[in-house]
């Protein structure tokens, strides 16, 4: 293949990834994690089901960064979920390190990759890359919008039992209990939401999209959603990979956009070769932009509270 795609953490999320990846036919795939034989497990796996699934990417995987070297885009999973009596604090800090530890490697690796985070908290995550990485704005960003916007769109295909290619929708701010699923710029084949269902619905979605990581969590009671994330994360690197210039809700690094300064937070963008092309400022009501400013006071306490325990 002619482009090269690094996913950092070979759990579910990473391994999901970097099958979608392969099996699309959008690049050669390395698997990378601290786990002695783990990531080269998995990728001999997805190797030998290329012949079945009739695709021709290379998918290695490794310990060592330096396989990493010369990737255009590095898929960031790494990360530990939270624990039995693990603070907040705790997650945050180990998280934090963990990211700094992969960033400055990929960084030295591939100069001029794009990073895409999906380690949670998200949104202070990319604050962390961006920070080590030293990359520009627009070569990083976080998956959240497109995961959240998608799980959106399902339950409004499945509300109104239509197809979910039929379905279009948007959901801003942080990835967590205060993004901002937007109606008005939600519609069925072009038709608003608000003209074919009732509102006591619309909000029922609205709190169903806000909840949908911890639904999943609820369920599998031993761990978290995979397959939408990944599919998310990819969705974006292709955007990215043929230059596409897709439309997707990602968190962007703003820099007075939507009244928001020097953070990041989930804004529709546009995805090209370069990276980030293009913030997309849509006209929001007073209620939208307070909740919008709300989301974004909470990944700024975050932030905060990252630079306390740094």
């Amino acid at each position: 293949m002619e482009k090269k795609v690094t996913v950092i953490g070979a759990g579910n999320v990473g391994a999901t990834a970097a099958q979608r990846l392969a099996e699309k036919e959008l690049c050669d795939v390395v698997l990378i994690d601290v786990v002695d034989g783990l990531p080269q497990g998995k990728a001999l796996d997805l190797a030998e089901a290329a012949p079945i699934e009739t695709h021709d990417a290379r998918v290695t995987g490794s310990n060592s960064y330096e396989a990493s070297a010369g990737s255009d885009i590095i898929i960031i999973t790494a990360g530990i979920p939270r624990k039995p009596g693990m603070s907040r604090d705790d997650l945050l800090k180990t998280n934090m390190n963990i990211m700094k530890a992969v960033t400055s490697q990929v960084a030295k690796y591939s100069p001029d990759a794009i990073l895409i985070i999906v380690s949670n908290p998200l949104d202070a995550m990319c604050h962390v890359a961006y920070d080590t990485s030293g990359f520009p704005k627009h070569r990083v960003m976080g998956m959240a919008g497109v995961l959240d916007s998608a799980r959106f769109r399902a339950f409004i295909a499945m509300e109104l039992n239509v197809s979910v290619e039929s379905t279009h929708a948007f959901v801003l701010g942080g990835h967590g209990d205060t993004m901002v699923p937007l109606p008005r710029y939600s519609s069925v084949a072009g038709i608003p939401i608000t003209e074919l269902m009732s509102k006591d619905r619309i909000d029922a979605l609205v709190a169903r999209t806000r909840s949908g990581g911890a639904e999943i969590v609820n369920l599998l009671k031993t761990g978290s959603a995979f397959y939408a994330p990944a599919s998310a994360a990819v969705e974006m690197a292709e955007s990215i990979l043929k230059d596409k210039k897709k439309i997707l809700p990602c968190a962007a690094y703003l820099d007075g956009e939507y009244g928001i300064h020097n953070l990041f937070i989930g804004v529709p963008v546009k995805l090209g070769s370069k990276g980030i092309e293009e913030i997309i400022q849509i006209k929001l009501t007073d209620a939208e932009q307070a909740a919008l400013n709300k989301s974004a006071d909470a990944v700024k306490d975050l932030v905060s509270e990252l630079k306390r325990l740094s």
